[in-house]
């Protein structure tokens, strides 16, 4: 087998090059905490009375620059919102850059302004980091990789969902994949589609003492991505109502135009959760008055399995029912 770039897309294929690298590592937890066999967005480490949080994350995004944002400003809201779904509030990160020979300096700065404005915004310090510099052609300009860790008294996990639970989505879907390419391609959508990349602990934080029982976020391979895995792991079927699903017409007409799919296009800014239904409107009421939150809706709930019935993503539509799939692949590489 040789690597494609199907491989790295954070589809099914992602999951089966995953499933056999990590294979190859023997101590793959530490007790009493989360590890690789989890596949989660983090590991943790007992501490305390709770738990460590620590994620790694590595950024290669094509352009560095798109409409909204920016590799820098990426690379922490990336790692803030891995840690932040956990139910972790993050603390520290640390980066390494891999740099391109040849970059400009200016460049380099406007990417490091970008990571401490969104460091600000999510209250977290860069504690430690590393640079490494390779021939020109070796990378294609920059490689950013960084580490995070948080704390927590309780983590939530991608695998808790029960039957009746609320599944929502706090804004519009596809921005980012849509924003990027649009800037990669130079197609012309006659309005310009950003980036949704934010770092989402500030939003999040008041709603973790409600009845949150899985949460993730999209990125690469989008919401159908995520609600397969969480679907899968919880044993529930999650039905999807087509007509509440948040997608800015903008987004909606590129990916008609470009045979494209919002659901399976990577999202930056957004969370999914499952909520108690006694709990899904005050969530929703509590992420409707963030600025990242302002578009949240309940788009559908968690249905117990039927006999011999397999784990599944269902879309409600006017004319009846589909199963939405996880990807293969993605279409759009080097989108984070």
């Amino acid at each position: 087998m040789r690597v494609t770039l199907s491989h790295g897309a954070g589809g099914a294929q992602s999951q089966k090059l995953i499933g056999e690298l990590i294979k190859i590592i023997e101590n793959r937890q530490v007790e009493g905490g989360l590890g690789l066999d989890d596949l989660d967005d983090c590991g943790t480490v007992p501490w305390q009375n709770g738990q460590i949080v620590f994620t790694t994350d590595g950024h290669t995004v094509n352009p560095l620059f798109f409409p909204g944002g920016d590799i820098g400003r990426l690379a922490v809201a990336g790692t803030v919102n891995d840690l932040t779904v956990m139910g972790a509030q993050p603390v520290a990160l640390s980066m390494a850059l891999v740099i391109e020979e040849g970059l400009e300096f200016a460049l380099l700065e406007k990417v490091f302004q970008s990571i401490n404005e969104a460091c600000k915004e999510a209250g977290v310090a860069v504690i430690a980091g590393d640079t490494k510099v390779v021939e020109r052609g070796a990378v294609d300009k920059l490689i950013i990789t960084t580490a995070g860790i948080g704390l927590t008294q309780k983590v939530v996990r991608d695998n808790g969902i029960q039957p009746g639970d609320k599944l929502i989505i706090s804004g519009t879907i596809g921005d980012h994949g849509i924003a990027l390419l649009s800037k990669r391609e130079g197609y012309d959508f006659k309005t310009t589609i950003q980036s949704d990349v934010a770092p989402l602990n500030k939003m999040l934080e008041p709603v973790l003492g409600c009845q949150i029982h899985a949460m993730k976020d999209p990125t690469r391979g989008g919401i159908a991505m995520v609600l397969n895995e969480m679907a899968e792991k919880s044993g529930v079927n999650i039905v999807l109502k087509e007509d509440t699903l948040p997608i800015q017409p903008e987004v909606r007409g590129a990916c008609e135009m470009l045979g494209l799919d919002p659901f399976t296009l990577a999202n930056e800014g957004k969370v999914v959760m499952a909520v108690a239904p006694q709990d899904a409107e005050t969530v929703l009421g509590i992420l409707k008055k963030h600025e990242y939150g302002k578009n949240a809706v309940i788009c559908g709930e968690a249905v117990a399995l039927g006999e011999k019935e397999s784990p599944r993503v269902i879309l409600q539509t006017d004319f009846g029912k589909r199963v939405v799939r996880a990807p293969i692949g993605e279409i759009v590489p080097r989108i984070c």
